[in-house]
């Protein structure tokens, strides 16, 4: 980035751009020896981040079946190991827990709360006939685990709190929304933005705006556009003035406030966010990725409706244009690191049967077309895939009145409910989970309209598809008693992407 690209990207300063400097210019000193990727791995709630890690790094340890990954499938990669992670200040991803919990219990392992980091060392032989000469090749692959609601915070810091507050008061008040926020936007009503600032007036305008945010993520709702991304998952920050501030209704375009009032206050906390937190983690953690992968549970916004997809439509394309895309070179990685390769990912394409995976990736492909666009203009490759990091089901053949339907067999969580029946956590099922439409675009509509049609579309595919959760799968042994890794949907193609080429 040059010093005018500084100057108007509301992301960086000049300081900061230094800073960032000489942050790769130490990690570029580092790799002389053993060169790094640094992999981001995110997604908004429920998206299957933690899956995803401790799959990747299971399959990756213990050989599993990767027939896509040339690396494994051509014998080249010769071990995989985990290494003491290099930032001392950044918890470690638990990958033992993780594995524990699917393998052992066979429970789906605690979400992503925190960013959390894991170094993993690859040895391999390289496929070039030269460089096999010089010895076997080291890569460590730095993985980097954090919230996706954190991405949808990195774009207010090139907004003010009025631009903020009247994006957040048109999404309160969409059709889809007005009656979730009702609560919110009735106290709002009775506040005067213009009054002398109040402790106990913020924290009971914060504490319902956070009310309104947690219910728009509810599972009947399944909105995705929720920023701001740590009022969901405060940490060790719950209750601070960086935490304790709302929207007001005010426009984008407002004079600035008188100092005293309660919009003065509320602007000081916001501006108090963007610095101590939503800054620190641009700069300690995002802006020093190399790659990126993105997980989206694109059934999830399905089974809530038009609404949803549109939101989650918006919410992508919000996420990309918060990343620093670019093609990779020496020197850029050094003066001004870019994320070259961006992977978005469906998950959960083990709910499906395997003749409905290229349709969910179809779909994807259509939520992040407008993201896609800007990160290839800007150099990055993209790929879009469907996926299970791990594969909690398999694939049969039911007849149901004399016709032969596709079906997956899997062992449904204790509760969940199908066709009037409550599953114990224990007993297996064979159920046929319906077909995703041929063509995506009858799905999407606009955001703020949604038309009678689109809905009418909505609910035929609704009707004709079930979805449950289901238990991590019993690994199968070897005839030596050896567990296998576990199984998974496409995780090999993902692996070829992102780090193919750094193992060639």
């Amino acid at each position: 980035m040059n010093a005018l690209e500084a100057l108007v990207n509301p992301l960086t300063t000049l300081a900061e751009e230094t800073r960032l400097t000489l942050a790769n210019l130490a990690d570029a000193a580092t790799d002389l020896a053993v060169p790094s990727v640094r992999l981001g791995v995110t997604g908004l709630a429920r998206a299957g981040k933690t899956v995803f890690l401790t799959a990747l790094v299971h399959n990756l340890v213990h050989g599993g079946r990767l027939p896509l990954f040339s690396a494994a499938s051509g014998h080249r990669m010769t071990g995989a190991r985990l290494q003491p992670q290099p930032d001392d200040a950044v918890p470690r991803f638990d990958y033992e827990a993780h594995v524990r919990a699917l393998v052992s219990e066979r429970i789906w392992p605690d979400s992503t709360r925190q960013v959390s980091e894991l170094r993993l060392t690859i040895d391999y032989e390289s496929a070039s006939y030269f460089h096999r000469k010089l010895g076997p090749g080291r890569l460590h692959l730095d993985l980097i685990d954090y919230p996706g609601e954190w991405l949808l915070d990195l774009p207010l810091l090139g907004k003010d709190f009025a631009t903020f507050s009247a994006e957040a008061m048109r999404r309160a008040r969409a059709e889809n929304r007005a009656e979730i926020a009702a609560p919110f936007l009735k106290i709002l009503a009775a506040t005067d933005a213009n009054a002398e600032e109040s402790e106990p007036a913020a924290q009971e305008l914060a504490a319902n705006f956070k009310t309104y945010l947690a219910a728009c993520r509810a599972d009947a709702h399944a909105l995705s556009m929720l920023p701001p991304g740590r009022f969901l998952m405060p940490g060790d920050l719950d209750g601070s003035p960086a935490l304790t501030f709302a929207p007001l209704d005010i426009p984008a375009d407002a004079a600035p406030a008188r100092t005293g009032t309660l919009r003065a206050m509320m602007e000081r906390r916001y501006e108090a966010y963007k610095t101590h937190v939503v800054r620190p983690f641009f700069r300690n953690h995002f802006a020093r990725l190399d790659r990126q992968i993105v997980l989206v549970d694109v059934l999830h916004a399905l089974n809530a409706g038009p609404h949803a997809i549109a939101d989650l439509e918006t919410a992508l394309t919000e996420v990309l244009g918060a990343f620093r895309p670019g093609k990779r070179s020496w020197l850029s990685s050094i003066l001004s690191r870019r994320i070259d390769r961006i992977l978005f990912a469906a998950t959960k394409a083990d709910h499906l049967h395997r003749s409905d995976h290229d349709r969910l990736e179809l779909i994807l492909k259509r939520l992040v077309a407008r993201a896609e666009e800007k990160a290839t203009f800007k150099g990055a490759e993209v790929e879009v895939l469907a996926m299970a990091a791990v594969r909690a089901t398999r694939e049969a053949t039911v007849k149901h009145r004399g016709e032969a339907l596709p079906a997956i067999l899997g062992t449904p969580l204790p509760g969940e409910r199908l066709n009037g029946d409550t599953y114990d956590g224990k007993t297996e099922i064979a159920m046929f989970p319906g077909d995703l439409p041929d063509d995506p675009e009858s799905l999407f509509g606009q955001a703020d309209s949604v038309s009678e049609a689109l809905r009418a579309s909505f609910q035929t595919a609704q009707a004709d598809l079930q979805f449950l959760r289901f238990r991590p799968p019993e690994l199968d042994k070897t005839a030596e008693g050896l567990t296998l890794s576990l199984p998974h949907i496409r995780l090999d193609r993902a692996l070829e992407f992102l780090i193919g080429d750094r193992l060639a």
